[in-house]
């Protein structure tokens, strides 16, 4: 399969202002992320789609593949779309939607992804398997999945739900983490991005829950790696810093 990794790169985040263009270890966001996908080497091309001349022009500077898209998409899956529609994208046959605050994505979670593709889902994400302190945090999206892999629901609330005390252990090895990208087979994106917008996606802000909802099938990769956080506030922000000044100097 002909895979291209598509970076949607709004400028407009209200949580983390002009997230893109913000500088992590020197370079802004959305070119260490471009650079974190191109050094993977897992998909054959990459390509930055943003609503933004100025980081078009950023990114074109350092060297990266971008383009320019609407700016009214109401989701990141909208804008792949978009990009998958265009004709010199035409000959990829699975398209990925790499989150543009995710510079420290991992292989396995990018590689899995397009394994569950490989299995037959038309689409597919992953996970990471996390300690219960997240279940209460709202900012952390959680997964539960089915025996065959696939997606049962995604939700900022702590699910699976403890009811008895006594089966701690059975929902903690059950606690996954979603991480911040998807796969298509390129069918089923544009079958995605057709559905009309669903109430639950709505109710927790969570764009997954549409295709879901329309009962179409996402496979998801479980990672036995620690899971780590995207880039939302500006903790976040300072944090990854760090992490970035520690895995280079350690």
């Amino acid at each position: 399969m002909k895979t291209l990794a598509v970076i949607p790169a709004r400028l407009g985040a209200t949580r983390l202002p002009r997230k893109p263009l913000r500088l992590l270890a020197g370079l802004p966001l959305v070119v260490r992320v471009w650079q974190r996908v191109v050094e993977l080497g897992a998909t054959h091309a990459c390509v930055v789609a943003t609503d933004s001349d100025q980081v078009l022009d950023v990114l074109k500077q350092h060297g990266a593949h971008a383009v320019l898209t609407r700016d009214d998409h109401p989701s990141g899956t909208d804008r792949v779309a978009e990009v998958a529609a265009r004709p010199e994208f035409a000959s990829f046959d699975v398209l990925v939607n790499v989150q543009g605050d995710e510079p420290f994505l991992s292989r396995s979670a990018l590689c899995g992804a397009l394994e569950r593709i490989e299995q037959g889902f038309g689409l597919a994400t992953a996970a990471a398997r996390a300690g219960s302190d997240i279940l209460a945090d709202p900012n952390v999206v959680k997964v539960v999945t089915a025996d065959d892999g696939s997606a049962l629901y995604f939700s900022r609330a702590p699910i699976p739900y403890l009811r008895e005390q006594r089966d701690a252990t059975l929902r903690d090895d059950r606690t996954l983490q979603h991480v911040g990208l998807y796969a298509y087979q390129r069918q089923a994106l544009q079958r995605w991005v057709a559905l009309p917008t669903h109430p639950l996606e709505l109710i927790e802000r969570l764009e997954q829950l549409r295709p879901l909802a329309a009962g179409m099938r996402m496979g998801v990769a479980i990672m036995d790696e620690p899971p780590r956080r995207g880039i939302d506030t500006e903790a976040d922000l300072d944090a990854a810093n760090r992490e970035w000044t520690e895995t280079t100097t350690g």
